[in-house]
């Protein structure tokens, strides 16, 4: 009885201990990303169905803030580690490239492959293909709450007679109650339609900055006259305050993005999406940064673990998982059959998407815009706070931006 006892007891042991331990034959890919929690969830569903059909391979998924992410990356793999896969948004892409720290992809996926993607879905940049989205966009576009505005504006002269309407103070306080307009005006990168919308642009083919024209000065003017001049937007808003005022139906316009549609449907407002109206004074519709978010591939990854890891980012990428993000979150997928699908062609908020993308403007991945985006954002607040002309603004973004690219370059 006791040999039965001490033999049950070793088997007990053995089996805690390979219990314990991953299967050492098990191929270890490691992901890191910077997806918001919508998606971060989608990717993580996705990687198990992944592990339950392919037992050999454990995959790890680690979440990190965006500057996090491109930090501990850039350290790690100049040191010749780090993660397999990296996911995030385009603009990492040059900074990477110029370190030599990830891989190009044409040189392990085939053209039929490649060939089932939008052309749009696909980041190439001196030469070499260095990443594929899954998702098209991450660019800005004007909801409106469908219960305040009835026919959104298709000019910048429609938007604020709706917005004058709209701004009211109704207990008579003194506080305005409901706004026209919110968004996070404060920032660079949701200035860029008012931007282009003028004429503009941040940059030459060359990434030299482009900042001191007349198309800088008139953008300036029009958002700081939207606040003081037409009052139809807050005096303070940053994202948070633009993205609680619309929720709570106190905004009946906003600007913002494809990530932040899951946020109202799940709030139960009713919202519709359309173009940033156009500036009558250039016939330009405002165009938006357009870019990709979509993964890369470490360039330290063992040439006999590559195939497994190529097997993962394939089906990262395929139209099954693009589509359940389209479901969940309304994204614009890469994939042609994505496209293709009844899911997004049926989707009237996603093709509004689509059509705002369409007069986007590809943002630049080049290292340069890090400056340029560090240059605009003190100069373009003292606008905003009237400590400073928009024709002052313009010159001094300028020289700001010229430094910071000449001390990066050093």
């Amino acid at each position: 009885m006791m040999k039965i006892v001490r033999l049950v007891a070793i088997f007990l042991v053995f089996l805690f201990i390979s219990c314990s331990k991953d299967n050492p034959e098990r191929v270890r890919i490691v992901i890191w990303h910077q997806k918001p929690p919508g998606e971060r969830e989608i990717l993580e569903q996705a990687v198990k169905r992944y592990m339950e059909h392919h037992p050999n391979v454990k995959v790890i998924v680690l979440y990190k803030e965006t500057e996090e992410l491109r930090s501990a990356y850039i350290i790690s793999a100049i040191a010749g580690k780090g993660p397999d896969i990296v996911y995030g948004p385009s603009d990492q892409v040059g900074p990477f490239e110029l370190l030599q720290i990830i891989r190009p992809l044409e040189e392990i996926f085939d053209t039929s492959f490649l060939n089932q993607f939008d052309h749009r879905g696909l980041l190439w940049y001196k030469g070499h293909l260095y990443q594929i989205g899954d998702q098209i966009g991450n660019h800005l576009f004007l909801l409106y709450n469908k219960e305040l505005v009835k026919k959104p504006p298709q000019t910048m002269s429609e938007l604020i007679k709706i917005g004058k309407e709209l701004t009211k103070d109704f207990d008579g306080d003194g506080k305005i109650d409901q706004y026209g307009l919110v968004w996070n005006y404060t920032e660079p990168f949701f200035f860029i339609p008012f931007l282009t919308g003028f004429g503009g642009w941040v940059m030459d083919s060359a990434g030299n900055p482009t900042l001191n024209t007349e198309a800088t000065v008139q953008a300036l003017k029009f958002v700081r006259d939207l606040r003081d001049k037409y009052k139809i937007i807050p005096r303070e808003c940053d994202y948070n305050t633009a993205d609680a005022l619309f929720k709570e139906g106190r905004a009946g316009m906003l600007i913002n993005g494809p990530w932040s549609i899951g946020g109202y449907k799940k709030a139960g407002v009713k919202f519709g999406i359309t173009r940033i109206p156009k500036v009558e004074a250039t016939g330009l519709w405002p165009a938006p940064m357009v870019s990709i978010k979509g993964y890369l591939i470490n360039v330290n990854v063992d040439e006999k673990k590559l195939p497994y890891v190529l097997d993962l980012f394939k089906y990262l990428v395929s139209a099954e998982v693009q589509l359940e993000l389209t479901k969940s979150l309304g994204t614009i997928p890469t994939h042609k059959k994505a496209l293709e699908n009844e899911i997004v062609i049926s989707d009237s908020l996603v093709q509004s998407s689509i059509w705002q993308a369409e007069v986007g403007r590809p943002m630049p991945v080049v290292p340069e815009l890090r400056a340029i985006w560090d240059a605009m954002r003190p100069y373009y607040q003292a606008v905003l706070g009237g400590t400073m002309t928009p024709e002052e603004a313009a010159i001094k973004m300028q020289q700001l931006a010229v430094k910071k690219i000449e001390e990066m370059n050093e």
